[in-house]
């Protein structure tokens, strides 16, 4: 006897509904202000969209946001890695309280932030007061810009991380262990590969809260143009000289590479998962 094979259009029931609230949802929350966004910047000929895309303090805004914002994603999974292991791979005292203080960087304000990372890395700074006798300068300059992006970014990874983590058999490295794998081995063939897809979606969502972060870069950037100028002050600048079209054209540009990056991010994020699912 054949069972009845339900279309997976009807599985959930109301699906019609429920896609439609959130294609409209999606449409007027997302959508519409890029809309808007991208038809400020036509106002604008090809010509002089192209000339104020290009010119060159915002060419050197986008290397350092995006350098940076990639660099600081980058930084975020690797530490990230390392406190979700500790979170859920050992019992100590105070392991709540590092938990709670994960969560830390979503809940502070960004100007917050970038008041008291400057503040602590500055020359005359608990921080800062060290590392400038060896000649290290980490506040106004683009390495403060990267202190910053690592301080908001690296929760995602970790809250990411820290469920994929907790789901793990055991049972496997169990087993590894009884066949002679060492501690290495089991991390790289068995562990590490189920965490992959986990890390890149920590990187992206790091990598996309980072390039478009202002509140807690500029005041620990210097705001220099060609040294420590971002992105996001850059349009602000433009606004402020009543220049929206100018802005709303680097806005796009940004927009555009931000999603192109994403897009790839999560091209290869479904191509591991299918590779996993296969294997």
């Amino acid at each position: 006897m054949t069972r009845a094979v339900v279309p997976a259009s009807r599985v959930i029931p109301g699906f019609g509904m429920t896609l439609g609230v959130t294609v409209t949802y999606v449409g007027l929350v997302v959508l519409l202000p890029l809309v808007a966004v991208a038809v400020h910047a036509w106002q604008l000929s090809v010509a002089d969209f192209w000339r104020v895309v290009t010119a060159p303090r915002v060419m050197a805004a986008y290397r350092l946001s995006f350098g940076a914002a990639l660099f600081s994603a980058s930084v975020s999974v690797a530490f990230g890695l390392l406190v979700a292991w500790v979170l859920v791979r050992y019992e100590f005292f105070g392991r709540q309280l590092l938990d709670a203080l994960v969560d830390l960087p979503f809940a502070l304000p960004t100007a917050v932030a970038g008041i008291s990372l400057a503040a602590i890395y500055a020359p005359n700074g608990w921080i800062g007061a060290i590392l400038q006798p060896l000649g290290w300068r980490v506040a106004f300059t683009p390495v403060g810009i990267v202190v910053a992006l690592v301080f908001i970014g690296f929760p995602f990874v970790v809250r990411t991380t820290q469920p994929v983590l907790a789901a793990l058999a055991k049972e496997l490295e169990e087993a590894a262990t009884t066949l002679g794998a060492s501690r290495w081995q089991i991390f790289q063939r068995i562990i590490f590969p189920c965490l992959i897809p986990a890390l890149l979606t920590g990187f992206s969502l790091a990598f996309a809260r980072a390039v478009g972060e202002y509140g807690s870069v500029i005041f620990i950037a210097g705001n220099l143009p060609f040294v420590s100028e971002i992105v996001p002050l850059v349009i602000v600048t433009k606004l402020e000289q009543f220049d929206q079209a100018g802005a709303t054209a680097v806005a796009v540009t940004m927009l555009m590479m931000a999603f192109l990056i994403l897009l790839g991010i999560h091209g290869i994020q479904w191509h591991l998962r299918r590779t996993l699912q296969m294997k």
